[in-house]
């Protein structure tokens, strides 16, 4: 199996410490290694091949977090597209060097596991799942809280006489709470996480059925024999931002979904983050020199500059100073930061 780890990103949500020049996946967020070094280490246990794709302006960093990685693994695309186009891109370079019949796998380079022997015993089910039914196969994530921030996958009956393999009934949008809790009392569906697996020619013979303009691009490209060329630049950049999902997933005549056998977490707020990082028996957790606190809980405190930061009273709060600014915050409501984050870059 070859995986493909997605390194993309706006860097808006976990502002001020991600940036668009420098990504969380850039950061080491929950531990001594950062997001993309841990995606690496774990595409790197299931596959035989490791590729990632990244855009032009990040891949100098992206190349220097990943130095046992061979200078053709790293796939720089000229310019962002969009994950539709991403996905094209990887795959018209697969199809140049590898057989067209051996599943690729599509992971994010921004994601929290812990479990790897789970996700590597995932991704091989949903493999052999591709393979067997000449599909595009999903891994989905048990819900453990009816979460208004993810994307649903209903399910529609077992595959064969598995246990862990489903139909796709269809796909959700963000719901509110209560369609959230509707759908986790059901049992019917499963977090869309975003992971799907599939050989170049189960991803074509999609596209041929599915979305006509997708197989149209790739043909495009796959004509241009130089795959560094100008002229291949030059036409990736003319095309226009597709989302994966809506150009592809949801229009896609046969799919199937692996219920995912390991923990997750998108890391999309610092909610998320607190919840993954070790606090102490308050609740707290303080990185960072010259933090000063006193009757503090359940907050997150972040400093990576000298000048003394104070909290004082308060719980419930995220606090993160940076060289590119200042964030004070609900912790229950940072998932809005991202509102303010895309503000200054406009």
């Amino acid at each position: 199996m070859i995986l493909v780890i997605i390194a993309g990103g706006s860097g808006t949500r976990l502002w001020p410490l991600s940036t668009p020049k420098y990504p969380k996946h850039l950061l080491k967020l929950t531990g001594d290694r950062t997001l993309l070094q841990m995606a690496y280490d774990r595409a790197a246990k299931i596959g035989d091949t490791v590729y990632v794709v990244t855009e032009a302006s990040h891949s100098d960093y992206v190349k220097n977090q990943l130095p046992k990685l061979s200078e053709s693994n790293f796939l720089i695309e000229p310019g962002r597209r969009g994950t539709a186009n991403c996905i094209i891109f990887a795959l018209d370079y697969i199809s140049r060097h590898h057989s067209c019949d051996e599943p690729v796998a599509f992971i994010h380079s921004d994601h929290h596991v812990r479990d790897i022997g789970g996700f590597g015993r995932s991704f091989a089910l949903a493999a052999k799942t591709s393979t067997d039914l000449n599909s595009i196969t999903l891994i989905g994530i048990e819900p453990t809280f009816p979460s208004t921030n993810f994307g649903y996958i209903k399910k529609d009956g077992l595959v064969g006489n598995g246990t862990d393999v489903f139909n796709v009934d269809s796909f959700k949008e963000k719901p509110d709470h209560e369609t959230a809790k509707v759908y986790i009392n059901s049992g019917d569906y499963l977090w869309n996480c975003g992971y799907f697996v599939g050989s170049v020619d189960v991803f074509l013979d999609e596209m041929e059925l599915s979305a006509k303009n997708l197989k149209n691009t790739f043909d495009k490209l796959a004509a241009i024999n130089d795959f560094n060329s100008d002229k291949y630049k030059e036409i990736y950049l003319s095309l226009e931002n597709q989302v994966i999902d809506i150009a592809l997933i949801e229009k896609a005549k046969s799919l199937a979904v692996v219920s995912a056998s390991f923990d997750w977490m998108d890391v999309g707020s610092f909610k998320d983050l607190h919840d993954v990082v070790p606090s102490d028996e308050s609740g707290n957790y303080l990185s960072g020199q010259n933090i000063n606190t006193i009757d503090v809980e359940n907050v997150y405190i972040r400093n990576e500059e000298d000048k003394p930061v104070v909290v004082i009273g308060l719980d419930n709060i995220v606090v993160v100073n940076t060289p590119d600014g200042i964030l004070v915050s609900r912790k229950d409501i940072s998932h809005r930061v991202g509102e303010v984050a895309k503000k200054l870059q406009a």
